[in-house]
């Protein structure tokens, strides 16, 4: 195990705190004139997404994370648990829906994505920006509503609700905005 002392620790890096693997986002030397020296960090659950600010003396250690990134497919879901498929090794994964967070609206079968590995379990999948969805069912827009006129609500393929335009019919394909969960345009098949 690599020993990384927090005078060293800078962006990027990722270590072992409270039994779970962290990355630093943000670190900070401070040498005060009285007094020891010490390091702020602002370090990001690798897990649970969840964001720290720490302060540690000079003199404190930790294990490195050995959390590496591998390319995979979605292959399959079972009732909370999705599996993927290591493209090198052809290894198999599995990661629970809760652990996926939003995310699994956007994951679609035999894509291809970039996921974090540690102690030889998926922590965490990164989504593509875009991803192109089918329309399943589609609510009606409902006449005189002011608020919100030319738009209706429609269910995805993965089960994902948004709105679309009213020209966008059942069996559409439709382009997807996976950072702000919007409609971005029509695909045209040939």
């Amino acid at each position: 195990m690599i020993i990384l002392h927090s005078n060293n620790i800078k962006k990027g890096s990722k270590i072992i705190f409270l039994n779970e693997p962290y990355s630093i986002e943000h670190s900070e030397f401070v040498k005060p004139g009285k007094g020891q020296a010490f390091i702020r960090v602002k370090l990001r659950n690798l897990i649970s997404g969840k964001l720290l600010d720490k302060t540690f003396k000079a003199t404190d250690y930790f294990n490195a994370a050995n959390v590496h990134t591998t390319s995979v497919i979605y292959i399959y879901k079972d009732q909370n648990n999705y599996f993927f498929m290591d493209k090198q090794s052809f290894e198999q994964f599995s990661i629970n829906q809760h652990t996926l967070r939003n995310n699994y609206k956007w994951i679609v079968e035999q894509n291809e994505y970039s996921a974090n590995i540690w102690n030889n379990k998926i922590i965490s999948i990164s989504i593509n920006n875009f991803v192109i969805l089918k329309v399943i069912n589609i609510t009606n827009a409902i006449k005189g509503n002011s608020i919100n006129p030319g738009n209706k609500m429609a269910t995805l393929s993965t089960g994902a609700v948004v709105k679309i335009p009213l020209f966008i019919k059942i069996g559409d394909l439709i382009k997807i905005d996976t950072r702000s969960e919007e409609y971005v345009s029509r695909i045209k098949i040939n």
